[in-house]
């Protein structure tokens, strides 16, 4: 059987190079077939890389807006050519691929061993949180339904909403000392837990399960603090709003035990004099500001 791992890298290095050098897309097969016949003379998986690669280019634009969606702190052109050619080959491969031939889980797997291969330290950790967090947020596509689906341009006013709860967790110790419990993305920022209602759960049962499920801590609801609603893309479904009410909650100050998952890789306490000096999304540091100016009105 043809070593898909090695079809792969000749792939991603013609990528490279063609997005390195500022090639044209009829470069890029010029420059394929003279790494194919280099490297894996004689492999016999030539079809494979000469779809895997037309996939890519043909859907080089999608591919891109979906990086952008995923990462909106990171333009295209500001991450690595290395990563941002393993990412538009991993999410073809994810999105687009037959699923059949390619599981979603090979997909993932298959761009982060590219990333430890070919990309920095760091690379293989970013890769596997964007390609996580783009899985997490669409799930499972149809082999055939992703790639052939067109949207209609809605107004954002008129997009469906999906409401979700979030929370600024604090805790206060027995000498008066109070620490902020934040989460931190791959794409290098501390924000705040949140996370979808299920079922019939009102707000505030959301807010005390996804903290539960996500921080591992106890909490106890103070106050509401603020609303914020963003517009997310999703391949599958198109664009649709999420609201997001966050609250001021109580936890003792224990241990934080992160849930694994795709787009977050810290989470810790830290002391209130801290907090501003950290990098926050600019939705999140109005909601964050509230709460601290809450917390330093209690007695």
């Amino acid at each position: 059987m043809a070593n898909r791992h090695l079809s792969r890298s000749i792939v991603l290095q013609s990528l490279y190079e063609w997005d390195f050098g500022h090639k044209s897309q009829g470069e890029a097969f010029d420059i394929f077939k003279r790494n194919a016949e280099e490297f894996a003379p004689g492999m016999g998986d030539f079809s494979f890389m000469d779809k895997l690669l037309r996939g890519v280019m043909g859907k080089q634009r999608e591919l891109d807006t979906i990086i952008e969606k995923a990462a909106p702190d990171w333009p295209i052109d500001k991450i690595s050519v290395v990563d941002r050619n393993i990412l538009r080959l991993g999410l073809y491969e994810l999105l687009f691929s037959d699923r059949k031939e390619v599981p979603a889980k090979v997909a993932i797997n298959e761009a982060i061993e590219l990333a430890k291969n070919y990309g920095s330290d760091t690379s293989s950790k970013f890769v596997n949180g964007v390609l996580g967090a783009v899985y997490k947020e669409i799930g499972e596509p149809g082999k055939d339904e992703t790639s052939k689906k067109k949207f209609k341009d809605v107004p954002d006013k008129d997009l469906p909403i999906e409401h979700l709860s979030g929370a600024v967790v604090y805790a206060r110790e027995a000498d008066g000392q109070v620490y902020l419990a934040l989460i931190h993305d791959i794409f290098g920022h501390w924000t705040l837990t949140k996370g979808k209602l299920q079922g019939e759960e009102n707000l505030e049962a959301g807010t005390i399960r996804n903290v539960k499920d996500e921080l591992g801590l106890d909490i106890e609801i103070r106050e509401k603090l603020d609303e914020n609603t963003y517009v997310a893309f999703n391949p599958e479904t198109g664009k649709k709003k999420k609201h997001v009410t966050y609250f001021l909650v109580e936890s003792p100050f224990n241990e934080i035990k992160l849930e694994e998952k795709g787009g977050l890789d810290d989470a810790k306490w830290f002391k209130l004099k801290d907090i501003l000096e950290l990098n926050f999304y600019n939705d999140i540091l109005p909601i964050v500001t509230k709460a601290i100016n809450i917390i330093l009105a209690q007695k």
